[in-house]
């Protein structure tokens, strides 16, 4: 199975276009004010209207007010959402679109229970824990956390770069990889020659496996 890149936060238009013809699957986009990758809905109307055919965008929340992503929504040609704070399932349903639902794990963190809490969604993201920062921090955690059968598609984070994919995708196969700090060259600028580094190891790994 080819493992699939979603690269996130972009700000910028010329690195989000670059990465669709580099071959990424998904773009993510940062609606959480805190952030340094954080945009505008005019920035991510921007960043969309230049992305060629077939790219996925997504719309990344952080218990964000159902009234602001409805806001989104309604401008912005978002494909899946991504909640990476503490939402409920139910929140996270009521949009009618694809989610992603975030885990930062822990030694504790029960993913079966979590796969069956969030049934619906179109797979888990699991990602570092940091007490005070919700992703994007660049840290990795013990893959060993991760069950080896998972009834929904495992998208793994936390980090990753192109020193490390090919690890990654050997010892977890999980059906994505999602990378934002480890492709740049600043928080929230992509640095181009990682971009194509990191999806070049991932092409490279799946032609090992296979």
């Amino acid at each position: 199975m080819r493992t699939r890149v979603k690269i996130c936060g972009f700000t910028q238009i010329e690195e989000a276009v670059y990465a669709a013809h580099q071959g990424v699957d998904a773009i993510g986009l940062v609606f959480y004010a805190p952030s340094p990758r954080n945009v505008t809905i005019e920035q991510a109307i921007n960043i969309t209207n230049a992305l060629p055919a077939f790219i996925t965008v997504v719309a990344l929340f952080v218990d964000e007010t159902e009234a602001r992503i409805r806001e989104v929504l309604q401008q912005v040609p978002i494909d899946c959402l991504q909640f990476h704070g503490d939402e409920s399932a139910s929140a996270c349903r009521i949009y009618g679109k694809r989610y992603i639902k975030a885990v930062r794990m822990q030694a504790t963190t029960n993913v079966v229970q979590l796969t069956e809490q969030y049934h619906d969604a179109a797979g888990l993201l699991l990602d570092a824990y940091h007490a005070d920062t919700k992703g994007g921090t660049g840290q990795s955690f013990d893959w060993e956390l991760i069950p080896k059968h998972c009834a929904l598609p495992i998208i793994l984070a936390g980090g990753l770069d192109e020193t490390n994919a090919k690890q990654a995708i050997q010892a977890v196969r999980p059906y994505a990889l999602d990378v934002s700090s480890g492709v740049e060259s600043s928080r929230g600028i992509k640095d181009v020659s990682k971009v194509a580094a990191f999806i070049q190891q991932v092409n490279e790994s799946d032609r090992e496996i296979t």
